[in-house]
This record gives C-alpha cells, structure tokens and sequence, in this order.
C-alpha cells in the first residue's frame, strides 16, 4: 500500500495535479491511518484459518448427519447455512471488517454446498457444471455487492472451473485430449500472475498473482505431461471432435485469457500475447512413443524439445520480471528453471548414468546449481528493487 500510494503521489508531483506540501500531508496522513487500522499478520492468519476450520466444520456436521434429516430439513439448513453468514458479516462489518470478509467469504462457499445440496435434495439430474456457473454467478454478486477481494478469489477460481467442465462434459466419449484445458488454465494462471503492475496494485491484483503464481508451475508440467503422454492408443475408435466445437472451445480459452489480460493490464497485455504462443506451441510435442518415422529432427523436437521449450519459457518469465520490475516473476522463473533441469536429469540423464555416477551428478546439480541459481536470482531481484534498470 505505502509503495502504491507513493508511486502515485510521485506521478501526481510530476504532473503537477498536487504541491510538495500536499504530497507531504497526505502521506502523513495515509501513514498515520494504516498504522492504527492494519492488522498484524498473526490476527489476520487466525482470521482465515478460523475461517477455514469453520467452513470444513459446518460442512462435515452437515455431511455426519445428512441421512438423519428430512428433505424438508435438509432444504431448511440449506438457507440457514446461505443465509447466516453473510448476516453474520453484515453485524460485524464495522467492528471488525476482517472478520466480517470472512463471514461473507464463507458465505459464498455455502452457495456452492447450498447449489449442490439442494440438487441432491429433489434429485435434479442436470448438466453439472451449471451448478458451478450459478456458483459463480454468487461470487461475481458478492462482488459486485461487497468489492471484497476474497469474492474476486472465488470467482477466478470458478469461472476455469466451470469452463472446463463444460468442455469435459461436451467432449466426453469423444476422440479429444485434455489440451484445450491445460494450456487454456496455464495461460489464465499466467494472466493471473501478470494482474499487479507498477502502475496498479491492490488487495484484488494480489490476490489474483497468488493464485496465479501458485498455479502456473504444476499448470506447466502438466501440459507438457498431458502432451508427451496423450498421443497413442486414445485416438483409436472413437469419433473426433466437431471442427465448431473446436474453434469455439479454444477461441473460448484463449481469447478469453487475453481479454481479462487486456482489462487488467490495458495496452501492457501484449506480453500476454507472447505468453499465449508460448503455451500454444507446447501442443506442438508428442511422446517419444508417437510415430514419427525415420525423421530424427522431428524425434529430437519430440524428446529434447519440451525441456528446451520449458526452459525458454522461464528466462522469458525471468525478462518480463526485469521489464516490469517484478520480483514475484524472477523468483518462479528461476524455480521453473531449476525444475526444468532437475525433470530432465531424473527422465533423461540418470537412467543412462551408473549408480554411483547418477548420485554423484545429482549433488553436483543440486550443489553447483543450486548455488548457481540462487546467486542468480538474488542479484536479479536487487537490481529489480534498487535503482538499475
């Protein structure tokens, strides 16, 4: 927050919409205010695993005695559970906002229970990712209610959700592999990551770059995992995927992506639209299994060139931390390196080493590199925070 408030009060000066003076007595202000309303971060960890724990313990008291209740009462602890947390938060907002956005937090996710509770309820057979979109659609109505950025968390995590599940159920039985959905989720996860800017930063933009940097490394192997492993006996006997359905799932999965890029990060999305090819390229691998004939340059491409893919794209997220000045990017950059070359020595390197030659290189790699990469990323992100470009 101070750092936000003072990039804008320099750009202020600069512009000459506020005086020295001015800058001066308003950042006093904002100082003075944050000192006495911020919450330590033991009360605000206490806050959300109470939370947690709350949530996990309605739901099991729920679950232990389900059968015991009538569908009447069933749907009666239905609306209570919907109903009395976000009442809850309402009693507490001015007391104890952090308490009270975590009442209305817990609220929305006993949306989602009250959406499929009451569809086992009347024994409604429908098409189950509606269930996550009308969940969705309860978040984006907290937030627009509430502007909490606990409601915006939910929501990026349900609309993938629903997504994927739509493209799930329409595909199912038929000849398609789970590419739309993996790259699709890597690029959201990268456009997630790339919310907070030096420009603009809140509660909300962080919010998305935590889940977007705790989601774009598994999200990543995963697609390279899903490409090298698909190809092969899956395709065999079953009917392929109409060419309509195709071009509007993936119009769907990457448009969308770059369109909240672009809503985030205005004309700065462009570096998105490289991420975009980069995700779009990994579809181009297929397994060392898959039939490629006697072309050794396609057999290279198909056994060397995800680790040689991967590792480009993470020097590319390490440059767009240096170019936007964002330490959160150089630091999963370097991670993804290191995963990179430690994925390539356990598949493609020790197998071919002795016993003792594999360990020895082992430690070599995690000394050497380690130790490497670490002197690496801590001059990266000091030249990121001082005044080097």
């Amino acid at each position: 927050m101070a750092d936000a408030l003072g990039k804008r009060l320099e750009r202020w000066l600069s512009a000459g919409v506020v005086d020295e003076s001015t800058a001066t007595r308003i950042r006093t202000f904002e100082e003075s205010q944050s000192s006495s309303e911020r919450l330590r971060w033991p009360v605000l960890l206490a806050v959300a695993l109470g939370g947690l724990l709350l949530c996990a313990g309605v739901l099991l008291f729920v679950a232990a005695h389900w059968d015991e209740l009538s569908p009447a009462w069933r749907f009666t602890l239905v609306l209570i559970l919907v109903g009395a947390f976000p009442l809850a938060g309402a009693l507490t907002e001015e007391k104890f906002p952090a308490l009270s956005t975590t009442f209305y937090t817990i609220g929305t996710v006993c949306v989602g229970a009250g959406i499929f509770l009451t569809a086992q309820i009347f024994n409604l057979q429908e098409h189950w990712p509606s269930g996550i979109l009308m969940w969705a659609i309860g978040a984006l109505a907290g937030w627009l209610l509430l502007r909490h950025w606990t409601q915006v968390a939910l929501l990026a995590l349900l609309v993938p959700a629903w997504l994927a599940g739509e493209w799930e159920v329409r595909t199912q039985g038929f000849a398609v592999s789970n590419r739309l959905i993996t790259e699709g989720l890597v690029l959201v996860a990268i456009t997630y990551l790339s919310a907070r800017t030096s420009q603009e930063d809140s509660y909300t933009r962080r919010a998305l770059a935590w889940i977007g940097g705790l989601a774009v490394l598994p999200l990543s192997v995963w697609a390279f995992v899903e490409e090298r492993e698909y190809w092969g006996w899956w395709w065999q006997n079953r009917t392929p995927v109409s060419l309509l359905l195709q071009i509007t799932g993936w119009a769907v999965a990457i448009c969308g992506a770059l369109a909240l890029a672009y809503v985030l990060r205005k004309n700065a999305a462009w570096t998105n639209a490289v991420a975009a090819i980069w995700v779009l390229v990994i579809g181009t691998f297929r397994g060392a299994h898959a039939d490629t004939g006697k072309n050794l340059s396609i057999y290279a491409w198909n056994t060397l060139g995800p680790y040689f893919w991967a590792g480009i794209g993470a020097l590319a997220m390490v440059g767009w931390g240096l170019f936007e000045r964002r330490r959160e990017r150089i630091n999963l950059g370097v991670a993804g390196f290191a995963l990179t070359v430690s994925i390539f020595y356990f598949s493609d390197v020790m197998d071919k080493l002795g016993r003792s030659a594999s360990l020895i290189g082992l430690g070599v790699l995690f000394l050497l590199g380690g130790w490497m990469l670490e002197r690496t990323r801590r001059h990266l992100v000091a030249r990121v925070a001082g005044e080097t470009p």
